[in-house]
């Protein structure tokens, strides 16, 4: 039972990897930092680790697809992320395509169960 368990959270964790670029892109349309995007994720079922995210919005970043700037009014700099134009163009798109590719899983999912 040990391994099956252990399969089922393998491949659990291989799907939601696949979403977790679309998740991030869906809350920056207005500026975040990092721990408040994980709460913002989280209160919406999304769990994604800390040591996950960062190396992620800084992958994204560099890509073009966020833009960052520090925010050191407060006693403790915060980076805040957005996206850009390039990341608003790309998330429309991704959006998309995920909307078609969840109607098709649909469609065969509920054909295995007939």
């Amino acid at each position: 039972m040990g391994e099956e368990k252990d399969l089922m959270t393998n491949l659990v964790s291989e799907l939601r990897r696949g979403t977790l670029i679309l998740s991030v892109l869906s809350q920056l349309g207005e500026a975040k930092y990092g721990y408040a995007l994980v709460q913002s994720l989280e209160e919406k079922g999304v769990e994604i680790d800390p040591n996950t995210l960062y190396p992620l919005l800084r992958r994204l970043e560099k890509q073009g697809l966020l833009s960052s700037q520090w925010d050191v009014g407060e006693s403790k700099p915060r980076k805040y992320y957005t996206r850009t134009p390039m990341g608003d163009a790309i998330f429309r798109e991704l959006k998309a395509q995920w909307e078609r590719l969840s109607a098709n899983m649909e469609q065969i999912l509920k054909e295995g169960e007939a």
